[in-house]
Parts: structure tokens; C-alpha cells; sequence
């Protein structure tokens, strides 16, 4: 009987973002050695323009805010209060080494979120990402050493959209982003959208329970 795959929570609540990259560096190198197990940490940044390996710095306009080059695919975003950024710090295991896969399945994740708010997201063919009709809502870029991923998603759920609006995010019109509260007719409280991603995170992505 092969054992049960938990997964570990780490709300850390607001953080400055070169805190978080090195604790994501620390798990990283931890779950690619086997002293720690799987562990997804979802987190709210300080205003920060993140450039991902396919673009260079200068991508990030003339924004007022930290730029910093990091490791995921993708190209410039911006994270900021009331987004949740979720980074599964996950060993994929033999069945699962398929990268647009996993893309897929972050995708899936925010999808059923999205619809637990009676809201509907989809996929937009080109792009990676989850958009509510013409719009996108979360940005999504990893990277994976020796088949450990890190970096994930983010969600914009109480954002402050003017955080997009100095550069092009993703290479696109900043106008196209858009935020969960937007499209909910009632306000949103962070911690039921992070409850909703732990239970689509544990069921798509094949654990079996969450510990936190």
C-alpha cells in the first residue's frame, strides 16, 4: 500500500518578495534532497515587477516599484497586496514529468477556484494563464530543478490593477488584467479564496490530504 501524500501549507500572510524567493530557495534545495515533503506557500507580496526568463529587465518600464529577475518562465508582472501568489514546492513524480502538464494543472486549479465564486475562468489559446472572458486574472510561470517545481501562480483577487498599468504585463495591454472581486457580488475575504485553492491544489494535483 504505497503511503498517503500530504501536503503542506505555509500562509505566510505579507511579505517582502526577496524573503519569500529565499525561502522557496531553501525548500527547493530541502525537497530536492528528501528532508522536507511536498509544501505550497501561498503568501501576499509587497508591491513588486517580478521579469521571468523571457524577457529582459527593461520590459518593466518606468514603474515606481522593486524590478527583480527571477528564475520561472514568462515575462514581466506585477505582484502586489491582495493577490494571492501560491508557490507548490512539489516533486513531480514519474507519471507527472510533463511541464505543460503542470501548467495545465495550475490552470485547473484557479479554474475550479474561480468557480466556486460562480465565476467562470478558461484558458486562452496562446497564452498561459487564467482569463474571465477577455480578461486575465492570474498569471502563471514555474521552474523545476531535478524534477522539484518552484514559482507558481498569481491571483489577483482585491488588487490594485493600477500596479499593472506602467508596463506591459506578460507582454500585454496592462487594460486586460482584471481581478476575482470584479466579477463577485459580494466582497472577498483572502482567507476563503486561499481555503478554496488548498482544496483544488490537493485534489487536481493528486494529494491526499493538506496539513497546516
Amino acid at each position: 500500500m504505497s503511503a498517503e501524500r500530504v501536503l503542506e501549507v505555509r500562509r505566510l500572510g505579507r511579505t517582502r518578495y526577496a524573503d519569500a524567493h529565499a525561502l522557496q530557495q531553501d525548500l527547493l534545495a530541502r525537497r530536492v534532497d528528501g528532508r522536507v515533503g511536498d509544501v505550497l506557500v501561498l503568501t501576499e507580496h509587497d508591491p513588486v515587477v517580478t521579469v521571468g526568463r523571457g524577457a529582459g529587465l527593461e520590459t518593466a518600464g518606468a514603474v515606481k516599484v522593486p524590478v527583480v529577475a527571477v528564475e520561472r518562465g514568462g515575462e514581466a508582472t506585477f505582484h502586489g497586496p491582495g493577490q494571492i501568489v501560491g508557490y507548490p514546492i512539489v516533486l513531480l513524480d514519474e507519471g507527472r514529468r510533463d511541464l505543460h502538464r503542470w501548467l495545465r494543472d495550475l490552470e485547473e486549479v484557479v479554474i475550479a477556484t474561480l468557480a466556486e465564486f460562480e465565476v467562470v475562468g478558461h484558458r486562452e489559446a496562446g497564452f498561459t494563464g487564467v482569463w474571465i472572458g477577455g480578461k486575465k486574472v492570474c498569471s502563471i510561470g514555474v521552474a523545476v530543478r531535478r524534477w522539484v517545481t518552484w514559482h507558481g501562480f498569481a491571483l489577483n483577487v482585491n488588487t490594485d490593477l493600477a500596479g499593472f498599468r506602467a508596463f506591459q504585463p506578460c507582454g500585454l495591454d496592462p487594460d486586460v488584467m482584471t481581478r476575482l472581486a470584479d466579477h463577485v457580488g459580494r466582497p472577498l475575504e483572502m482567507i476563503e479564496v486561499e481555503d478554496a485553492l488548498v482544496r483544488h491544489v490537493v485534489r487536481i494535483l493528486g494529494f491526499d490530504a493538506a496539513a497546516r
